[in-house]
């Protein structure tokens, strides 16, 4: 079965190789990011069925018009990957700036509920879909010098089970930890020591099946890769 998929954060890291492994496989991704040239560059290399668009989750104006222009072309979305996320700069907490913390919680928790929201309602219609919100090991622990990082994982993780409990039968909503993964994001805390770990296109064929395997019997679960 061919899937439509919504992912945001698609122009690097983890929602790079998963909109590129779905593409290949057939399915219809739907992404969105902040990087006008990547999004161009997507637009450009890859069939007119997907759709890449320049989108700030943060904003829910810029969330709504996308989600509103995505339903009326593309219809209900099967799956919504809430892939969007940024860390904080590697500081103890008194030294983060406020601009900063707000925008690291801007981006992974408001933007993810400005997805759903503006998502959801259309799939509680269809009594049908899965929406996975990207959590972290840093959204069921901590570390020092990344607190912003690991407040907004744990708050994805209390988002993720109560709206799971709101939920009609036919959809489920889950928070999943995608692992340890050489990102640009993993080298800003732990720099040459991420690559001591899989890349992104190494994980997303593991990862990106299993993913679509998520359905509603494991609504509320806090999922992990295999």
């Amino acid at each position: 079965m061919k899937y439509k998929i919504v992912i945001t954060g698609v122009t690097k890291g983890l929602g790079r190789a998963l909109a590129e492994y779905y593409i290949a496989d057939g399915h219809i991704v739907i992404g969105c990011g902040r990087n006008v040239e990547e999004i161009d560059m997507m637009s450009n290399n890859f069939s007119k069925n997907n759709d890449f668009q320049i989108v700030d989750v943060s904003k829910h104006e810029n969330v709504s018009y996308w989600a509103r222009d995505i339903i009326d072309r593309f219809g209900t979305p099967n799956f919504i990957l809430n892939n969007a996320g940024i860390i904080n700069k590697n500081k103890e907490l008194w030294n983060i700036h406020e601009k900063e913390f707000s925008e690291v919680m801007n981006i992974n928790v408001k933007g993810m509920h400005n997805t759903i929201r503006n998502f959801v309602p259309k799939m509680i219609e269809a009594n049908s879909g899965t929406i996975v919100n990207f959590s972290s090991g840093w959204g069921r622990s901590t570390s020092p010098k990344v607190a912003p990082y690991c407040a907004s994982k744990w708050a994805v993780e209390g988002l993720s089970k109560s709206l799971a409990q709101e939920l009609p039968n036919g959809l489920a909503c889950v928070a999943f930890n995608p692992g340890v993964i050489d990102t640009n994001m993993l080298r800003s805390c732990w720099n040459e020591n991420a690559g001591m770990y899989e890349t992104p296109s190494e994980w997303v064929k593991r990862v990106a099946p299993y993913l679509l395997k998520i359905d509603k019997s494991k609504n509320g679960a806090s999922l992990s890769a295999p």
